[in-house]
């Protein structure tokens, strides 16, 4: 059923302030080149797994999504998909999902796309293991997540009454409104489908994804700890294998603020 802010619970504040930074960083990325280098990772994988063809592949559709999102040329596109179908020569890219603790004990989920993955485990491991933390076992930390589709509307642009209209007649899960934008949640088989809906709707988005919320926050109130926590969270973003990250932590506006300014 579809609700209206708060269905989520308070959950949903500290996730949303990793996920505003998130989005910041990717924005940081592609002008910096590295989000083209994980987003021809994720269409040749996706390709490889369900076909060149994006009409009968939601994942590749989503892929090349983000390519014309972040500018990427065609023929970059072309490059990758075909690597994935196998019409061109390219090493073998694994997905891999790393489970794990920060400073804190905050938990992090660390998805990777990776042609070595014992570079790529060693890598992971160093990082969390330098600021403290450690990796866990399978399942230690992914039973605090639920994934979810997520898909950002400018506030500005379409009314949170436009965007929960729509999104009832789409399937969508919530609608949440966060800082400058409207935000509809959907369960992961719904996502694309809702997403196409709103498109045709005539609502044009700043994001679509799969995310992973968290059931629980760990609350972080001491500006040192923060200042671990987003360095690690920060330098596994930028890894150039990473996909995506995913954590915990709580950090309140105010705390963030300073350890961001150190």
């Amino acid at each position: 059923m579809l609700t209206k802010p708060g269905s989520l619970g308070e959950r949903m504040s500290g996730h949303n302030r990793w996920s505003k930074l998130k989005h910041k960083k990717g924005a940081e990325d592609a002008r910096r080149g590295k989000a083209f280098t994980k987003i021809s990772k994720e269409l040749t994988v996706s390709a490889r797994m369900g076909g060149g063809d994006p009409t009968g592949n939601p994942r590749l559709r989503l892929a090349i999504e983000k390519a014309r999102a972040a500018m990427m040329p065609s023929d970059t596109v072309t490059r990758a998909i075909k690597k994935g179908t196998g019409e061109l020569e390219g090493s073998e890219v694994h997905e891999l999902l790393y489970e794990g603790y920060g400073p804190g004990g905050v938990a992090f989920i660390v998805e990777v796309l990776s042609d070595n993955t014992n570079r790529s485990s060693s890598e992971v491991r160093n990082a969390l293991e330098k600021s403290g933390g450690s990796l866990a076992k399978s399942g230690a930390v992914a039973f605090n997540f639920q994934k979810r589709g997520m898909i950002r509307y400018d506030l500005a642009r379409f009314p949170e009454d436009r965007v929960m209209e729509a999104a009832l007649e789409a399937g969508g899960e919530d609608v949440v409104v966060e800082a400058e934008h409207v935000v509809v949640y959907t369960t992961p088989n719904a996502f694309l489908t809702v997403k196409e809906a709103l498109d045709k709707a005539g609502l044009e988005s700043v994001v679509a994804e799969t995310t992973m919320i968290p059931s629980s926050l760990v609350a972080i109130s001491d500006v040192d700890t923060a200042k671990k926590v987003l360095r690690l969270y920060e330098k596994l973003e930028d890894h150039d294998d990473v996909q995506n990250v995913y954590t915990n932590f709580d950090i309140p506006e105010d705390v963030m603020s300073q350890a961001q300014e150190g």
